[in-house]
């Protein structure tokens, strides 16, 4: 009775239980650290030395409802490195919105407020996936160079996530791949964080960095780090009052 009476009090009023989000995190070794102020977490890991961050909460981007899974690592790639791929039906929407803000404004050019998987898909051409038809009746692809997205995608990557669209992604489930300043980034809409919904997530993630890292031939010095004065809004973590403390 006491167990229950503490598991209830320690949700603080929040709808979701993460006690077994946590527990599965301090069973890797990563490090958890719940969001002061409002609902989710942040966990810290390593993959090959290099440090990668999921955090999960409330979204960041208004295609997304509930709540949001978002990953981010580091990896040093070159600066132009701009790659994008993107649930179809996300895709689709998304195209059809920034269509209609671009020609209801009148605009010559899209605001850099507006996020850049938005902004890509009309400054970027589309990578062909016609040779991989099972990644491309679920997911669409653009890059600043096609041939570095392809590279990117095909073989493992690809094969990842085909399984992911048959077995943990739904359909309609927003979901958003990226690389963007050295980093690679995913986004998806998760309402409950359950231990085994973000462990398929971040197996997908650790392929996508990888893949990334070999399309790249390797580790490069981009000279354009987000923390050297860059700004971008790929990622835009929690407010620093609901940041956790180290």
């Amino acid at each position: 009775m006491l167990e229950s009476l503490k598991r209830l009090f320690s949700r603080r009023g929040d709808d979701h239980d993460l006690s077994e989000i946590e527990a599965w995190a301090q069973r890797r070794g990563h490090g958890f650290k719940r969001v002061r102020g409002a609902e989710g977490f942040v966990i810290d890991g390593l993959l090959e030395g290099k440090p990668w961050r999921i955090e999960w909460g409330p979204p960041q981007r208004p295609y997304i409802e509930g709540h949001e899974l978002r990953f981010r690592m580091e990896l040093d790639l070159p600066g132009d490195t701009q790659m994008l791929v993107l649930a179809r039906p996300l895709m689709d929407s998304l195209e059809r919105k920034t269509f209609e803000e671009f020609t209801d404004n009148v605009q010559t050019q899209i605001s850099t407020k507006t996020p850049e998987e938005m902004r890509w898909l009309v400054m970027f051409p589309k990578v062909n996936l016609a040779n991989m038809k099972a990644l491309r009746a679920r997911f669409g692809a653009i890059s600043s160079v096609p041939a570095a997205g392809l590279s990117w995608i095909e073989g493992p990557l690809a094969n990842a996530l085909v399984q992911a669209a048959n077995e943990w992604l739904r359909d309609e489930q927003p979901f958003v791949l990226m690389t963007l300043r050295g980093r690679v980034y995913l986004r998806m809409q998760l309402g409950s964080p359950e231990p085994k919904s973000v462990a398929a997530a971040l197996a997908l993630f650790e392929t996508a960095a990888a893949q990334a890292v070999r399309a790249a031939g390797g580790p490069v010095d981009h000279g354009g780090d987000i923390g050297r004065g860059g700004r971008s809004t790929a990622w835009q973590s929690f407010p620093p009052d609901e940041a956790p403390k180290d």
